[in-house]
């Protein structure tokens, strides 16, 4: 299955034509992505959207947008003019949509914030009441709750190695 799905930003102003035979709107554009190491530069690709869905290219999609396009991929041949024969990838579009601006493409979403909604791990703890009378069926409302903020840091972990067996020697010569 030949399914494709890239984030990028435009950079070249999509163009609207028409085929000669049937007059279907195709719309063209250029987008811009990062390369996948940060020293890498950024990739592009030629993207193209056939009928009605190039026509919503021209009219809600400029230059500066960024998108997330849904589609596939094809390789197309070009005869150049210098005498061989040129391979060129290009998207053709099944889905396009537009991505907030705020959102950075060269550089990973690191920090986040936790919803408001969600109780850390580790919050609650049984009262010791509670914790001492281990026959009793525990409800909650024998939890407290504590301010304590949980510590992410990896628990110190001692290791220990076994030592190896002490092996006589029986051997007469000393070397």
């Amino acid at each position: 299955m030949n399914s494709c799905i890239l984030m990028a930003e435009i950079i070249k102003e999509p163009e609207l034509r028409y085929t000669p035979d049937s007059q279907t709107a195709i719309a063209s554009l250029r987008v811009q992505f990062p390369g996948t190491k940060a020293e890498d530069p950024p990739a592009s690709i030629q993207v193209v959207g056939w009928g009605n869905l190039a026509q919503e290219i021209k009219d809600n999609y400029k230059k500066g947008d960024r998108v997330i396009i849904e589609g596939r991929l094809t390789m197309n041949t070009i005869d150049r003019q210098e005498g061989f024969k040129e391979k060129r990838a290009e998207l053709t579009v099944s889905r396009i949509h537009k991505v907030s601006v705020d959102t950075d493409f060269g550089t990973p979403a690191t920090e986040s914030t936790p919803p408001s909604n969600v109780v850390p791990m580790g919050s609650r703890r049984p009262t010791a009441a509670s914790a001492n009378n281990s026959d009793v069926e525990m409800s909650p409302l024998d939890y407290q709750e504590e301010d304590e903020t949980p510590s992410f840091a990896p628990a110190a972990r001692t290791i220990t190695r076994p030592t190896p067996p002490v092996q006589q020697d029986i051997d007469d010569i000393p070397f």
